[in-house]
């Protein structure tokens, strides 16, 4: 099972309509757990472009603390 990007951080960002903790969807994060792992790795796909639009530089230090 694809575990949840939830990291607790739960305020949805009236601008773009994403979480700012987990860049999800309300909808995404609503259907969540009724949906298969294919359409949650879509959805991981979409968060990952997401965050990068929304700071580039924030993968570059997730990798940093690895």
């Amino acid at each position: 099972m694809v575990a949840s990007p939830c990291i607790n951080v739960c305020r949805m960002d009236e601008r773009t309509g994403l979480c700012s903790g987990c860049f999800r969807t309300i909808d995404e994060i609503a259907g969540w757990a009724g949906i298969d792992d294919s359409s949650r790795l879509a959805i991981l796909a979409a968060v990952a472009r997401r965050r990068q639009e929304h700071d580039p530089r924030e993968s570059d230090l997730r990798r940093a603390c690895d």
